[in-house]
């Protein structure tokens, strides 16, 4: 079986501060680099190999891929320049809040109301002002999935994504795992990997490491 793992960063100095983060680039606090590399020696242990590594633009992933995948001993990930081979684009960006980013989840409770605001961080459809709900998350990494992820889990590639808990919530709809209306109702905590078990191209299993 090949396996596709789905990584949520470490977490932020802003997960941290309870702040919604979207595109801003805030680095790994210091328990999310243990969390990061704490992940990578999870997978060691369960044995996990990786062909081929994703993430978004945004440093809190590209840097817990860094260090889960220094825990790993998997030296043909490694150019060089001692830098790690990873493929990044803004469609695994985490999901955009808009107006909200920066903003302590919190005090926005306070000042729009604890029920719109659940709605715009858990409904489907419904985004915040200024931003993107799931579902057009789901519409900006489908193509991505479609073009660069499903070809090498066909091919029989163990694949690890590093991105954030919107954006793998769109993969997890992409491969099927889950529809629009169940998502909000999945939780991925920081630095904690999911396997998704492929046998010939279908899904067969899928867990949190422990």
């Amino acid at each position: 079986m090949n396996k596709l793992i789905l990584l949520r960063h470490g977490q932020s100095i802003w997960n941290l501060e309870n702040r919604f983060t979207g595109w801003k680039d805030i680095p790994l606090s210091d328990q999310g680099i243990r969390e990061a590399k704490a992940s990578g020696t999870l997978m060691k242990s369960h044995n996990i190999a990786i062909d081929l590594v994703f993430s978004s633009v945004l440093e809190r992933a590209n840097e817990t891929a860094k260090l889960a995948i220094s825990e790993m001993s998997l030296n043909h990930l490694w150019n060089e320049k001692k830098e790690l081979i990873m493929n990044r684009d803004q469609a695994l960006n985490e999901r955009d809040y808009g107006d909200l980013v920066g903003l302590n989840k919190q005090e926005t409770s306070d000042k729009y109301g604890k029920e719109q605001v659940h709605t715009w961080r858990r409904s489907y459809n419904v985004p915040p002002p200024g931003g993107e709900s799931l579902k057009d998350v789901v519409k900006r990494v489908s193509p991505f999935y479609k073009s660069q992820i499903e070809t090498e889990i066909n091919k029989e590639k163990n694949i690890l994504i590093s991105a954030h808990g919107n954006s793998l919530r769109a993969m997890m709809i992409c491969v099927g795992l889950y529809r629009g209306e169940e998502i909000s109702k999945i939780e991925l905590p920081t630095g904690s990997p999911f396997v998704i078990y492929y046998f010939k191209g279908n899904v067969v299993k899928s867990e949190f490491l422990v």
